[in-house]
């Protein structure tokens, strides 16, 4: 599988050291663990807090920062990868998965709170993004959150971060 992964740092000087390694890593092994074989497109924003807090407010009304943010071009379904059901880009012939935006504030908190590495952080956040490209949700507290928990926690273990 091809993977283009544009990667831009907003503001510049964040520190990303291995950010680019980890986030490549965690979404090849989330697109194969869910059975993505074409050639893949995806757009990936590193920023800080006042960043995500900015994109948070203008894309979904909500008025404080987060951890992570997915922008999905497709219409897929959850465990149901189906090719048929992609559009490809014509002047590329790679599936347009989406955007994600990440945090680094967010990620050395939550890193620092949850006991783990700034690496495993980064790694979740990558792969809870390409499973909402990929169709997953969480919105409510039942079957869908734990669909979407239990694939997090296998491609993780597949990661071995």
């Amino acid at each position: 599988m091809t993977l283009d992964i544009t990667i831009r740092k907003e503001p510049l000087q964040l520190l990303c050291s291995g950010f680019r390694r980890t986030i490549r890593r965690a979404f090849r092994c989330a697109l194969k663990a869910e059975g993505v074989t074409l050639p893949c497109e995806i757009d990936v924003l590193i920023t800080n807090n006042a960043g995500i807090h900015a994109i948070n407010r203008e894309q979904r009304g909500v008025d404080r920062p987060t951890d992570v943010l997915s922008f999905p071009m497709q219409q897929l379904e959850p465990e149901a990868f189906n090719p048929d059901a992609c559009e490809i880009d014509p002047d590329t012939g790679r599936l347009m998965l989406g955007s994600m935006a990440v945090s680094v504030d967010k990620i050395r908190e939550q890193a620092a709170e949850y006991g783990h590495s700034v690496e495993h952080e980064l790694a979740y956040l990558t792969v809870h993004s390409c499973l909402h490209l990929l169709g997953y949700d969480h919105l409510d507290e039942g079957i869908q959150k734990a669909q979407m928990r239990g694939r997090e926690k296998e491609i993780m273990q597949l990661l071995g971060i």
